[in-house]
Formats: structure tokens, sequence, C-alpha cells
């Protein structure tokens, strides 16, 4: 890959989707902990409800425990995609590539499904703000990833 111009901007947009996957990471970590911890309690005698659902989250709305759960797997899969990418931006070379966009690619596939919750979450209306805050956040990576990966390309 003789063409390193891309290199810098490539470099930069995989460290701001790298902070930016862990903050998603942090926060969906944070609303699954709190499902779990104040959601619906079965005990002795308790019996399930007619309509339970083990997505449900006690803050938010019906869109809400779809949006972590896929949210979570979209930082997870783009924290991934970063250290492949750190791989790539490393070496900078062709046999590096594939690997970096294969899983980038990935990462931008999970994120703009992560997404599409969180436009139906915010249609929805009601949320508390860690959970905007990480609706800003995937619907930010939607389009950052995609320019990391056609930054990518662009060297090729």
């Amino acid at each position: 890959m003789a063409n390193t111009q891309m290199k810098p901007a490539a470099a930069l947009l995989l460290f701001l989707n790298f902070c930016m996957y862990v903050i998603v990471l942090g926060i969906g970590a944070w609303s699954m902990n709190r499902a779990i911890d104040y959601g619906f309690i079965i005990g002795p005698g308790f019996k399930l409800p007619a309509h339970f659902s083990p997505i449900n989250f006690p803050m938010g709305n019906a869109a809400t425990g779809f949006f972590v759960t896929f949210a979570m797997l979209a930082g997870v899969v783009g924290v991934a995609s970063a250290i492949a990418g750190i791989n790539h931006i490393r070496s900078w070379n062709a046999s590096s590539l594939p690997s970096a966009a294969s899983i980038a690619g990935v990462a931008w596939t999970f994120t703009l499904l992560a997404m599409g919750f969180a436009c139906k979450e915010i249609e929805l209306e009601i949320r508390n703000a860690r959970l905007r805050t990480m609706e800003a956040f995937l619907i930010i990576l939607t389009v950052t990833q995609l320019v990391y990966i056609a930054a990518i390309h662009g060297s090729a």
C-alpha cells in the first residue's frame, strides 16, 4: 500500500471510534446491570406475569431492551474492529487490509442495527439521559465507522 495519505485520517478515526465504542459499552453495562438489579424479581411464591419479557428494562421504553442488547454487541465487535485496525495501521500493507476491513464492516452493520433501535427509542420518547447519550454516540458511530471503512479502502 504505497498510498499513505489516508493513514493519519484512518488512525484518528480508529482512535475516535475505539473511545466511543468503549463509552457505549460502559453505558450499556450500566443499563444491563440496572435492569438485572431493579427488574422483575422472581422469588418463591411469585409467578411470572402473563406478558413478561426477559428484555424488560425498568428505565426507558419498549425498545430499550433491544437497543441496549444490540448496542453492547456493536460495542464489543467495534472494540475488536479497533484491535484489528491497530494492526492494520501499524503495518499498513495489503495483507492486513482484509481482516481490518471485514471486521470493520461487521462492526458497522451491528452499529447500524443498534442505531435503528436507537431511532425507535427516540420515537417512543420515554428514556433517561444516559440512554440519550448512548443513542447519540451510536448515531455518530454509524457515520464515523463508515468513514473509517472508506479511509482504509481509499488507500488500497
